[in-house]
């Protein structure tokens, strides 16, 4: 077993089935995805990770195969109290139906958080799915959960459209905006100003850096520590299988250290948020 002893915000359960992305023949990228609830155990044993707030796998373009994941990530957060379970919700209309099914269960044990993406359609600005969004911000406000959303650079998933989640809901409900916006674009805009704008305005922000491009870990520690803000809303995250457990780990580990922030950074943040 490591001696890392961590909690790890932002993991994924469940295999894909192959697709023919972009053209090409199909293929299973996550290579490292668990099935089952064992095989996840077991990672977390072999890693040390003592937390794990652990989501629906998804990735190709067919919402019930991620919606189908959600007995899943529920069935190992009540059989193990290391694993927080995370919800895929959808604000697109077409998902309605899954998406109320899957909010019935907000209530369940070992449900820390809701997930939205905007990978498999739909738009936070689009007007129609203003709705879908009202009711599930509203359920995790009513349940005490987080809402965990993907962001990456262009389209639906930029924090310039991510971003308005914040503005609209993140007085009510914490909000956990993933990988850092997701690239260079992203993390320029976000430390450059915008992540510690909402911090001083009260917002309830949190991020995690997977997937974060090598500069950024180090200079949002920088301005962290320069503005002195904000070292109580980033936590560690693996994002497996799509991230890589020791990587991701000893990148954070690099840029947070092992003093007071280091530790909000890799256990306590998590304990604040998702216990």
């Amino acid at each position: 077993m490591s001696d890392n002893l961590v909690f790890d915000a932002h993991r994924h359960l469940g295999v894909l089935p192959a697709y023919p992305f972009y053209g090409g023949p199909a293929i299973n990228a996550d290579t490292t995805a668990r099935a089952t609830v064992d095989q996840l155990l077991s990672d977390l044993d072999a890693e040390g990770t003592e937390r794990a707030l652990v989501l629906p796998n998804y990735g190709v373009p067919d919402p019930d195969v991620a919606f189908a994941h959600n007995e899943l990530v529920l069935e190992a957060a009540q059989r193990d109290d290391r694993v927080r379970a995370g919800l895929w919700v959808s604000a697109r209309p077409e998902d309605r139906a899954r998406t109320v099914k899957a909010l019935a269960l907000a209530g369940e044990t070992g449900v820390r958080a809701l997930k939205l993406s905007f990978l498999l359609g739909g738009s936070p600005t689009a007007p129609e799915c203003r709705p879908l969004l009202d009711e599930i911000f509203a359920v995790a406000e009513r349940h005490g959960l987080v809402v965990h959303v993907h962001t990456s650079p262009g389209a639906a998933s930029d924090i310039d459209q991510v971003g308005n989640l914040v503005d609209w809901y993140a007085d009510r409900c914490a909000v956990h905006l993933v990988h850092f916006g997701g690239g260079m674009s992203g993390h320029i805009k976000l430390a450059g100003s915008r992540f510690f704008d909402w911090v001083a305005a009260g917002k309830r922000v949190y991020t995690d850096l997977s997937w974060a491009i090598g500069f950024a870990p180090h200079w949002l520690a920088r301005e962290i520590e320069h503005r002195g803000i904000g070292h109580d809303r980033v936590l560690f995250a693996s994002d497996q299988p799509w991230g890589d457990f020791p990587g991701e780990y000893a990148r954070m580990r690099s840029a947070a250290g092992d003093g007071y922030f280091g530790e909000l950074v890799f256990r306590e943040t998590f304990a604040a948020l998702y216990d």
